[in-house]
């Protein structure tokens, strides 16, 4: 089969394509033929080794696919990587019926990101009807979802922060109340995000850059205000945060990750059954950004590190 596989660690550049094996069959997993992969950002630290999780060469990156078993189902699942290639072993666990309504790229679209915007927001956040959110990197794969969720959740303000004109039209158009830019050095922005809720310091941020972002995100909240942080886009830290800095304005930081949920009862099918249905009655729309060639998947860890994609990225291993 065809895959991608790298045997060191570093940028797009060591994403190559090779022959490889097909997986061999193991007791309570399933084989696909995989009709699509996703790309998420995580990927990108995935390669170059700064992940939460480490990684072990030779690799395979990829952990998201959607394909059809040898029976005919229509799988959308979570890889233990894998997923670059034209077939791989998931763990049946690990897997969801798509339901006819649905693509396989909005599929792709929910299994990471979507689960971690409904994650994000229900389970980490504790979103109260009425209170404000900040979405930030509003119309990549998660943050287009979120804003969407955070809407339908109750959100009395979905403020939407983007790099460009077009991402911040897209926010707008997906139900963020406004749509910002962001600078990368934070400047500003505590300042723009009061602004933007009216002149009201806000109730939730969902931060994935880290750094001064971080540090601007987390001085824009209100009392019971809660940061959740499940990226560093940035690769820069964010100022060490204090319990008395915490305490003397009665603000939380919470981290998330995604395969802390894994495993767990109610936290995988339950929220998946949620979104599709959401996607298949039309209150939920998955961006789907681009469609790359499983060849081209350093072209698509390239355009995603300079940020110029949108939405839900996904890899055809027929090209």
């Amino acid at each position: 089969m065809r895959a991608i596989q790298i045997t060191e660690f570093g940028g797009p550049e060591v994403l190559q394509v090779v022959d490889l094996p097909d997986p061999g069959a193991q007791p309570g997993h399933l084989l696909l033929d995989v009709s699509a992969a996703g790309v998420n950002y995580a990927d990108t630290h995935a390669v170059e080794d700064s992940y939460l999780s480490r990684s072990t060469l030779p690799m395979v990156p990829g952990a998201e696919v959607v394909g059809r078993t040898a029976e005919g189902r229509r799988v959308v699942a979570l890889a233990d990587g894998g997923g670059y290639a034209q077939r791989a072993l998931v763990a049946k666990a690990m897997a969801h019926d798509v339901p006819e309504e649905v693509t396989d790229g909005q599929a792709l679209a929910l299994v990471v990101q979507g689960l971690t915007a409904w994650h994000l927001l229900r389970t980490s956040a504790r979103i109260a009807p009425g209170e404000s959110v900040v979405v930030h990197a509003a119309a990549g794969g998660t943050g287009s979802l979120a804003v969407q969720l955070a809407k339908e959740f109750g959100a009395g303000r979905v403020i939407a922060t983007a790099s460009s004109k077009e991402k911040r039209e897209l926010a707008l158009e997906l139900g963020a109340d406004v749509a910002i830019e962001a600078p990368s050095d934070g400047a500003g922005l505590k300042e723009a995000l009061i602004e933007a809720n009216g002149g009201a310091k806000v109730d939730i941020v969902l931060e994935m850059t880290g750094g001064p972002v971080f540090d601007a995100s987390l001085a824009a909240l209100a009392p019971f205000g809660r940061l959740v942080s499940y990226g560093m886009a940035s690769r820069v830290a964010p100022t060490p945060v204090t319990a008395a800095a915490l305490m003397g304005r009665s603000r939380a930081v919470v981290g998330f990750w995604l395969m802390h949920c894994v495993g767990r009862p109610g936290m995988f099918r339950e929220p998946m059954a949620e979104l599709f249905a959401m996607t298949a009655d039309g209150r939920l729309k998955p961006q789907v950004g681009g469609v790359y060639p499983l060849t081209e998947a350093a072209r698509a860890h390239t355009d995603l590190r300079a940020r110029r994609t949108f939405g839900k990225l996904l890899l055809d291993p027929s090209r």
